[in-house]
């Protein structure tokens, strides 16, 4: 069936009226002027995120030691050797180079991550998903889709502090961001690039570290190092699917062999060679580098920037572990670890300059060179697991923001709900790892590569957490200032010196995020637009009520579940349903899954129930919200926590009825809703944004209600009819429930362009087909999914 997408263009325009809402004597309205928030107004607001104990603490810095510093930490095999790539022309250039390593860990890992940009994670979470929901939760007009609810805001987990006047800026910045239609879409594309070019990382490390390693072997042919590292990138992938819980406890002790033994090695080379590259702390040898060597001396900067690669995975798998745990490990383990590992390698090169193509297995001691072998290997293995799990969090927030097409989410630890696995992200990285290895064969080709997206990501972060400075810490003008020249100097000078190998395989990363960002853009598109149509074409206020009480309409026994991606108001594909099929349940209830920008959604805040008048067709809108790393229940406890919270929503309705006696009509929810620049909320408080239901269609009936309208009318409500109800809503869980889930077939419209027409009916249409269905995502069981076609003409 198509659908004639200028159905719902003529309408009247009536929204919430204060005047109208300040003139009737209300009791408990008086805050609240919406029924959804009857289910809201019951929780307890003391909720709050118990710190982790310090053993656990503690015993998640012990994880995060394999599972975030694998990458960072086998940088020491190949810095050296990507750096000076055409060797070493003048002794004092060793002393340079150790210098900007020095200043570069101490400066961009250390300071700026550790101590800065964990703390702008998101409810726990980190990524650059999570800084663009934080931004998105704080300013709710700067997402793309606009499902936003007052309600929204009253979670326990989406706490936002006013501007104060003393900062006022921080007003002006959101404001302006919120109006401008170019400063959302750059920052929604800086978003899916940065995910994007994580994801190129995530192919890039694997290759890279274990090559590296396996090339300690003496006297092996490359293709040997090669097949021989394609087998292990493949065992690696293979045990992905036992979760970061266990990789991470059998991993970190092989890491934290690593680290000792690299710190050993370091220091024995130090003190036999040439205790006098100490010198290098001393940042006057970082001049005299550059003043000797000019051009040369900026290009060899993208082989010092592999001393840092991973850093990113810090806040990336932040979900996975906390801000302290990360604190620790780093602090007490990594960060002296990797100094003592480069400024040994940088003595035993004092007195071996011809050595520097092999630093890292020509200083090894001859005695211990095959068990510092045999841990380089595994370490080296290991070091993919950053970035690995990186991926998989980014992705399940991106899912979550619907920027990314249905895969599969696969939480794999009861204790740690961040610790995620996506079968379909892995098997493409393999894939592509694999590849990757094939095809370049050697580290020096992809450290050419590996930089760039690094570089991009750090680059990008600091533009992103500038925003939160000004706009949620309200940290003062010159600090900010001080952060972004500082910082952003130091990456842009990476960045360009990186950009320079462009042609030596530096375009690989840019290809796969021009792949990434691509498919992550027109799933949007397409979705936002999808969620338009129906928010444009709902079904009025007296349609329903004629569908409901048409004679040839069936009302069968049991609960009827309505799935719909539309937040407020009930979906067009609701009348397609009717007039093909003319039953519903005789308790019908349509629900929308809703992901907030926040990570998680505390159980007893998930539901949003109103009632669709009149009472007698026992009707309700749902809204069930989950954070973008909640996990969803299986199909009984969904049904019995909805049905719970149903008779609560129940229980309460009548009891505030009886109380002030004021009937409030939720007619308004099925109507359209918009966002209202400026528009004052209910309490008279103004905002930029608030949620408001407006009519899109005529309303020409006599019993017709405004938007927002409350009447008031004298009634009473006995406890047996209550629990009658109450009663009516338990025994028809035993008739079972009907899940009718909308799968919209969208297309362009007939005058679109030829691209617009490709996109949506070929590439999207693609992406839909090829990947997870609705059911298979929401855990709907098949045996009782009726499914309800319609398409839809963008």
């Amino acid at each position: 069936m198509e659908v004639d997408d200028k159905q719902s263009n003529a309408g009247s325009d009536s929204g919430l009226n204060p005047q109208r809402l300040g003139s009737r004597k209300v009791s408990w309205l008086s805050a609240r002027v919406d029924s959804l928030n009857v289910e809201a107004g019951r929780i307890d607001r003391r909720h709050s995120h118990s710190k982790d104990s310090w053993a656990r603490t503690l015993s998640l810095a012990f994880q995060s030691i394999g599972v975030i510093y694998g990458d960072i930490g086998t940088s020491p095999l190949y810095v050296f050797s990507s750096t000076f790539t055409d060797g070493i022309k003048h002794n004092d250039d060793i002393l340079g180079v150790l210098s900007l390593i020095i200043y570069t860990i101490v400066l961009l890992p250390m300071i700026k991550y550790v101590f800065i940009v964990l703390w702008a994670n998101d409810n726990g979470d980190g990524g650059t998903f999570a800084l663009y929901s934080k931004i998105c939760k704080y300013a709710p007009k700067v997402s793309q889709i606009p499902n936003q609810q007052p309600e929204d805001m009253e979670l326990s987990n989406y706490r936002i502090e006013p501007p104060s006047m003393e900062l006022k800026y921080a007003a002006k910045i959101k404001e302006f961001i919120e109006n401008s239609r170019i400063s959302k879409q750059i920052l929604f594309l800086l978003t899916i690039l940065g995910t994007s070019m994580v994801m190129g990382d995530g192919v890039l490390t694997p290759s890279i570290s274990v090559l590296s390693a396996i090339g300690g072997i003496p006297h092996l042919h490359t293709d040997a190092i090669v097949w021989i590292s394609v087998v292990i990138l493949i065992i690696l992938f293979s045990v992905q699917q036992f979760g970061t819980d266990k990789v991470g406890f059998s991993f970190a002790p092989i890491i934290s062999v690593w680290f000792l033994f690299i710190s050993g090695i370091g220091l024995y080379n130090l003190f036999k060679n040439d205790i006098g590259v100490l010198k290098a702390f001393y940042p006057k040898y970082i001049v005299d580098y550059f003043k000797r060597n000019g051009k040369q001396g900026w290009v060899s900067l993208g082989g010092v920037f592999l001393c840092i690669t991973g850093t990113e995975a810090m806040f990336a798998d932040l979900g996975h572990f906390n801000i302290r745990a990360i604190q620790i490990s780093f602090s007490t383990m990594v960060f002296p670890a990797l100094l003592m590992a480069y400024t040994g390698q940088a003595a035993y090169l004092r007195k071996h300059p011809g050595d520097v193509l092999n630093t890292f297995y020509a200083s090894i001691p001859h005695r211990v060179y095959w068990p510092m072998f045999v841990v380089a290997v595994a370490a080296a293995i290991i070091a993919s697991q950053a970035m690995i799990s990186g991926a998989y969090a980014i992705i399940s927030q991106s899912l979550a923001l619907g920027c990314f097409p249905r895969v599969k989410v696969v939480h794999t630890s009861a204790k740690y709900e961040g610790q995620v696995y996506i079968p379909e992200i892995n098997y493409v990285l393999m894939v592509a790892c694999v590849l990757v290895t094939l095809g370049f064969k050697t580290t020096a080709k992809i450290g050419n590569a590996y930089g760039i997206a690094v570089c991009f990501v750090m680059v990008i972060t600091t533009y992103m957490l500038t925003l939160i400075m000004l706009m949620i810490w309200k940290t003062s003008i010159w600090k900010v200032a001080l952060f972004i020249i500082f910082f952003g100097l130091i990456e842009l000078v990476y960045l360009s010196s990186v950009l320079e190998k462009f042609t030596q395989g530096g375009f690989l990363p840019l290809l796969l995020a021009f792949f990434l960002v691509t498919i992550m853009t027109i799933w949007h598109y397409v979705h936002k637009h999808k969620y338009m149509y129906e928010a444009c074409n709902k079904v009025s206020v007296d349609e329903v009520q004629k569908i409901v009480q048409n004679p040839k309409i069936n009302r069968v026994p049991g609960i009827g579940l309505f799935y719909s991606e539309l937040v407020q108001g009930i979906p067009p594909i609701f009348r397609h349903f009717v007039n093909n099929i003319p039953s519903i349940n005789t308790v019908l209830i349509f629900i929308s899954i809703k992901k907030i920008p926040i990570s998680r959604v505390l159980p007893e805040e998930r539901f949003l129930f109103r009632r669709i008048r009149p009472k007698e067709h026992r009707m309700f809108r749902c809204v069930v919200r989950y954070g973008y790393n909640d996990v969803h229940e299986t199909p009984a406890t969904f049904e019995r926590q909805l049905v719970d919270n149903l008779i609560y929503f129940i229980k309460e309705e009548h009891a505030m009825l009886r109380g002030p006696s004021i009937h409030v009509y939720e007619d308004e929810l099925l109507r359209s809703s918009i966002l209202v620049p400026g528009a004052p909320t209910a309490g008279g408080s103004a905002r930029h944004a608030i949620h408001a239901e407006q009519s899109l269609q005529q309303n020409n009936g006599p019993t017709g209600l405004s938007s927002g309208s409350i009447n008031t009318e004298n009634f009473t409500k006995t406890h047996s009819e209550q629990v009658a109800e109450e009663e009516f809503v338990r025994n028809l869980m035993d008739e079972g429930f009907v899940y009718m889930l909308g799968e919209s077939k969208v297309i362009a419209k007939n005058d679109s362009s030829f691209f617009k027409g490709f996109v949506v009916n070929h590439v999207y249409d693609f992406l839909r087909k090829n990947f997870r269905q609705g059911e298979d995502v929401l855990a709907i069981p098949h045996s009782r999914l009726v499914r309800v076609g319609m398409t839809y003409e963008i």
